[in-house]
C-alpha cells in the first residue's frame, strides 16, 4: 500500500462504469489510424501531466516507483492549501478530459479512458465539503493514521531506500513533515470537537496505547535510529558521525510531538469521544457510509443488501465446515470443532522462526505450481517478514508491501508472529496465497512493471479489484491441490467464511446499530478464530468503515466472470489467458473489469 493509500484508506477514489458507458465504443463507427493516433496523443499527455501534478502534490509516491529523486518532503498534509490544490487539480484533469473524443479512440486508450474519468468523479465526489467536515477532522485512529505507517518507512526496512547520503538527509528532511502532521493532527480534530464529528473511544484509546507504546521504546532501539545503524561501508566516518547527531536529535523531536499528540487525545480528547462505534451513529455518518460502501465496491450496492448477502455466503460455507467435519471424523458439534482447532497445540506454531520456515515452505511448493495457471510472471522477488515486535499487536494476520517496478526492491509479505498461539496453521497457504503469490504480489507487482500503462493505472487500483482479486488467489489453492489436506481446507473455508462474516458486520456496526460486543459474537459464534483475531478484524472494521466489503464482493465478480468465460467458451478457455486479461491491465473498477472480459470472451468465441 503507498503512503497516499495508507492516508487515505477509508475513501477509495473510484466511480463504477455502467455496462453502456464501458462498452460505448463497442458500437462506435470506425476510425483512422490518424485520428486514433491524434487522440491517442492527446489522452496520454492528460495522463502525464496529471501524473507530474499529482507527484508535486504528494512526492512520496516516487519512492513506490523506485525513484529517490524530490523526495525529500512528506507533502503539506492536512493543510487547506493542499486540500484546494487536490481539488483544483480533479476538476482541471475532467475538464481536460472532455475535451477527447472517446469515439476515435483505440480500445484500449477507451479503457484507460474510462478508468481515469472514474477516478477523477470519485475522488471529486470525495472532495465536497460536507465530505470533508466528515473526514478530515478525524485525521487518526489506530488503523489509519501516519504513525502507524512512518515508524517503519522511516526505519530503513521500508520503501525508502538508504544508499546515499543524500537518502539519509531527504529522510532527516522528511521527519519535519511528521511532526507538522502531528500538530495539524490536533488541529483538525479540535475542529471536530467543535463541529461534533467525533471518532470513537475505542479507537483513539487504542491509538493512546500505539503512542504509548513508540514513546516508550528507548531512543536507541527506535525504528527512527535504526538507519544509523546500518550506514553503507562507503559512507565517511564525518558523516556517519554527523548523521547520528542529527538522527538522535530529529528522533527526540519525533518523540516529542507524538507525546504532545499522545497527551492531547488521552487528555482532551478521549473524554469527549463517542461511545458508539458505528459511522452512521455519528453526525452526519450514513451519508458517509453510503458513499464508503460504493467507493470500496465500486459497484451500486447499498448497506442491507450486502447484509443480507454475508448473510447468505456466512450459511453457505458452514455447510461446508460441517461436511469437513465429518470428513475428519470429529465427533461434536461445529462449535466444538472450532474450539478444538482453536486450542489444539499441533495447530499452534512454536517459534517465530518456525512460522517463517513454514511460509517459505509454502512459497516453493506454490512456485512449483504457478506455471500451469500464469504466463505473466512478476520481476519483483517476494520476501517473507514477520511484522516488527513493536507493531505487531495492532496489525492484521497479513499485509503485503510492494517492490519497485523494476524489480530491484522485492516485494514483502508480513506475517504476524503476535501472540503465537492465535496464528493457526491451518491457515497459512491461504494468507500465503492472498498476500503472496499468485495475490497481492503478483497483481501489484505486473500491474507497475507494465510500462504500457499510464501511472494511475500501474500505480492506483480499486479496493474491490485489489483486494478481490487476493481473495480469488486464494481459490486456486484447490485446482494447485493444496486443499487436498483437510486442514489446510479448513483453512481456507476459516477465511472465506471471515471475508463473508465482514459483509455483515461491517454493515452492521455501520449501518445497524451493532455494538463491538455483538460483531465479535457473531464471529466467534460462525466460525473458528480465535479471540484475538478476531478482537482486531472488528477493531479494524470500526477504524476504516466500509474497506472489509471490498474483498468478497470483488472476488465474487471476478469468479462470476471466470465461470461466465469457461461456461461460453468450453474447450477454448484458457486460464493463463483469462488470468492475463484479468491482470494486464491494473486495478480496474469492477463493471471496467466485466465489460472488458466481455469483450475478451466475444472474441475468443469469434462473435
Amino acid at each position: 500500500m503507498s503512503l497516499r493509500l495508507a492516508l487515505a484508506a477509508s475513501s477509495a477514489l473510484f466511480l463504477v462504469a455502467t455496462p453502456a458507458q464501458a462498452d460505448h465504443h463497442a458500437v462506435s463507427a470506425p476510425v483512422s489510424a490518424e485520428m486514433q493516433q491524434s487522440e491517442h496523443a492527446k489522452l496520454f499527455a492528460l495522463f502525464e501531466d496529471a501524473d507530474a501534478r499529482e507527484l508535486a502534490l504528494n512526492p512520496l509516491s516516487r519512492l513506490f516507483r523506485g525513484e529517490d529523486e524530490g523526495v525529500d518532503r512528506l507533502g503539506d498534509l492536512l493543510t487547506d492549501s493542499s486540500f484546494l490544490a487536490a481539488r483544483t487539480d480533479i476538476k482541471l484533469n475532467l475538464a481536460l478530459l472532455a475535451q477527447i473524443d472517446r469515439a476515435k479512440l483505440s480500445e484500449t486508450d477507451a479503457l484507460a479512458y474510462d478508468v481515469f474519468k472514474y477516478t477523477q468523479e470519485r475522488a471529486l465526489a470525495g472532495t465536497t465539503d460536507t465530505i470533508r467536515a466528515l473526514t478530515e477532522v478525524r485525521p487518526v485512529n489506530h488503523f489509519f493514521g501516519l504513525h502507524t505507517y512512518y515508524p517503519n518507512f522511516a526505519s530503513g526496512t521500508g520503501v525508502a531506500p538508504f544508499k546515499t547520503v543524500a537518502n539519509y538527509e531527504d529522510n532527516l528532511s522528511r521527519h519535519n513533515d511528521y511532526i507538522a502532521f502531528a500538530d495539524r493532527a490536533i488541529a483538525r480534530f479540535r475542529q471536530g470537537m467543535k463541529s461534533g464529528v467525533l471518532e470513537t473511544k475505542l479507537t483513539i484509546g487504542i491509538t493512546v496505547t500505539q503512542l504509548d507504546t513508540q514513546i516508550d521504546t528507548p531512543l536507541a532501539d527506535s525504528q527512527f535510529m535504526a538507519p544509523t545503524k546500518a550506514f553503507p561501508e562507503d559512507f565517511a566516518e564525518a558523516d556517519k558521525a554527523r548523521l547520528t547527531a542529527a538522527y538522535e536529535t530529529k528522533t527526540r523531536e519525533i518523540y516529542a510531538a507524538n507525546t504532545k499528540l499522545r497527551n492531547f487525545l488521552r487528555d482532551e480528547y478521549l473524554p469527549v469521544a463517542r461511545e458508539s462505534v458505528g459511522l452512521s451513529q455519528m453526525k452526519g455518518g450514513a451519508e458517509l457510509y453510503a458513499q464508503l460502501v460504493q467507493d470500496s465496491t465500486t459497484l451500486p450496492l447499498d448497506p442491507e443488501t450486502i447484509h443480507q448477502l454475508g448473510l447468505s455466503e456466512v450459511a453457505r460455507i458452514k455447510t461446508d465446515l460441517e461436511a469437513l467435519k465429518k470428513q475428519v471424523k470429529f465427533k461434536g458439534t461445529l462449535t466444538q470443532f472450532f474450539d478444538y482447532v482453536r486450542t489444539d497445540p499441533k495447530f499452534q506454531p512454536k517459534t517465530r522462526e518456525g512460522l517463517t520456515e513454514d511460509y517459505y515452505r509454502i512459497g516453493r511448493e506454490v512456485d512449483a505450481k504457478i506455471g500451469d495457471y500464469f504466463s505473466l510472471l512478476p520481476k519483483s522477488p517476494l520476501e517473507i517478514r514477520p511484522y516488527d515486535p513493536s507493531v505487531e499487536k495492532f496489525e492484521a494476520g497479513g499485509s503485503y508491501q510492494s517492490g519497485s517496478p523494476d524489480g530491484a526492491r522485492p516485494g514483502v509479505f508480513y506475517f504476524n508472529a503476535y501472540d503465537l498461539p492465535s496464528r493457526l496453521t491451518p491457515g497459512n497457504v491461504t494468507l500465503y496465497l492472498h498476500e503472496g503469490a499468485p495475490g497481492h504480489h503478483f497483481q501489484i507487482s505486473l500491474a507497475q512493471e507494465n510500462e504500457a500503462l499510464p501511472a494511475f493505472m500501474r500505480f492506483g487500483g480499486t479496493t474491490a479489484y485489489v483486494e478481490g482479486w487476493a481473495l480469488y488467489a486464494e481459490t486456486l489453492g484447490f485446482e494447485m491441490g493444496f486443499y487436498k489436506d483437510p486442514w489446510n481446507r479448513y483453512g481456507t473455508l476459516q477465511d472465506e467464511q471471515l471475508r463473508a462474516m465482514r459483509l455483515v458486520v461491517d454493515t452492521g456496526i455501520h449501518a445497524k446499530g451493532w455494538g463491538r460486543d455483538q460483531a465479535i459474537d457473531f464471529m466467534m459464534q460462525n466460525s473458528g478464530m480465535t479471540r484475538t483475531e478476531v478482537v482486531a478484524e472488528v477493531e479494524r472494521y470500526i477504524a476504516i468503515p466500509s474497506q472489509a466489503l471490498a474483498y468478497k464482493i470483488g472476488a465474487l465478480k471476478i469468479q462470476e466472470l471466470r465461470k461466465r468465460a469457461e461456461s461460453k467458451l468450453g474447450r477454448r478457455f484458457d486460464i493463463k489467458a483469462f488470468h492475463e486479461q484479468v491482470l494486464n491491465t491494473g486495478g480496474l473498477p469492477l463493471a471496467v473489469l466485466e465489460a472488458k472480459i466481455d469483450r475478451w470472451i466475444a472474441a475468443q468465441s469469434g462473435m
